[in-house]
């Protein structure tokens, strides 16, 4: 997959070249044969896919079943996002196909359109490219601290994320010392070792490699380093510090709303504000909603009223929840879709 045919489908087409160079590493593309399922109703697996060549059939309750194919407007655009999926999709004929971690994309959309970093800085460098290097954003969103992070304070994370080089036997952190950072290994990997007393040897407890986080633990419960880190090759790491680490795991003051109670506030006299790109809501929406893409909401601020109330919402919740951060910075008031239009048990016009 190269950039230009990715850019062919939404949201990517929305994604600066720099972004979205970034994301071609994490693309895989796939074949299916007649009646292989891409995926079936019910799968929660967390991964966008788009339909490249081929036909498709999706058959969900007895009423739900349409077919798609290859090269169609529909085919543009992720294929029955929402989870846990809804229908089975089969192969009616050799399908290519692709899939990408939608947490990695949704992400990606986020920084590049709050406009506060470029992606394409951790993608730089002599090792750009390498399958490996591009997983360790994969891997860090999977972690157990990472999946407890409030949506809106990602972006913010991995803007504050440093870069520091190492060499093979460099010493990250020292067992007995305070913690500082906490750290995800970018490439490379490190040993974590047990020092003895008494000069007895040392014993090592753990290997850790690209995407691997560590460190957190000592910054969560302010006790002293219980083992030290040592680097088995060169590599790079990405550290976060103390204060960022403490204050970005709480989740800042946004209120979220169910879909039921979103519909309910619609109705008292709140507005929907949709804020993905034009090309999403092609798919579907709510009625009357205003759509202001994220990446222009600090520029287009005037035209929302801060004596209405708004229910900010895109597919996932990860852009609404950072435009929302965004709007109440400046003294209005939202409510956040929770889990966005994906979630949505309730039909979108």
């Amino acid at each position: 997959m190269d950039v230009k045919r990715l850019s062919g489908f939404s949201p990517f087409d929305a994604l600066k070249t720099d972004n979205l160079r970034s994301l071609v590493p994490h693309v895989k593309v796939r074949q299916a044969s007649p009646g292989e399922a891409l995926f079936k109703k019910g799968d929660s697996d967390k991964r966008s896919i788009y339909l490249l060549s081929g036909t498709i059939e999706l058959v969900g309750d007895d009423a739900d079943q349409r077919t798609v194919t290859g090269g169609a407007d529909e085919a543009s655009r992720p294929i029955a996002p929402e989870l846990p999926r809804r229908q089975t999709a089969t192969a009616v004929d050799n399908v290519e196909y692709f899939s990408i971690d939608s947490e990695v994309l949704d992400v990606t959309l986020t920084l590049d359109q709050t406009g506060v970093y470029e992606v394409g800085d951790f993608s730089s460098g002599p090792d750009a490219g390498d399958a490996g290097e591009a997983d360790w954003m994969t891997a860090l969103l999977h972690t157990k601290v990472f999946e407890q992070v409030a949506p809106q304070c990602l972006q913010m994370i991995f803007m504050r994320l440093q870069r520091v080089d190492f060499k093979a036997r460099d010493v990250v952190i020292q067992q007995g010392a305070k913690g500082d950072f906490f750290y995800v290994i970018r490439s490379g990997s490190c040993m974590v070792v047990r020092e003895t007393p008494a000069g007895k040897e040392n014993i090592n407890l753990a290997e850790l490699r690209v995407g691997d986080t560590f460190g957190e633990e000592a910054l969560l419960s302010g006790a002293e380093r219980n083992a030290t880190v040592v680097m088995q090759t060169d590599g790079i790491l990405m550290r976060l510090g103390k204060d960022d680490f403490q204050t970005l795991l709480q989740e800042p003051m946004l209120v979220y709303l169910e879909h039921d109670e979103a519909e309910s506030a619609a109705a008292d006299g709140a507005k929907w504000l949709d804020v993905r790109v034009p090309s999403e809501t092609k798919a579907g929406g709510k009625e009357g909603a205003i759509n202001l893409p994220l990446y222009l909401l600090r520029h287009k601020l005037n035209v929302l009223d801060k004596e209405t109330p708004y229910i900010v919402f895109c597919d996932t919740g990860l852009r609404s929840s950072a435009a929302a951060f965004i709007l109440n910075q400046h003294g209005y008031q939202t409510a956040v879709l929770s889990g966005g239009l994906n979630k949505s048990s309730i039909g979108s016009t």
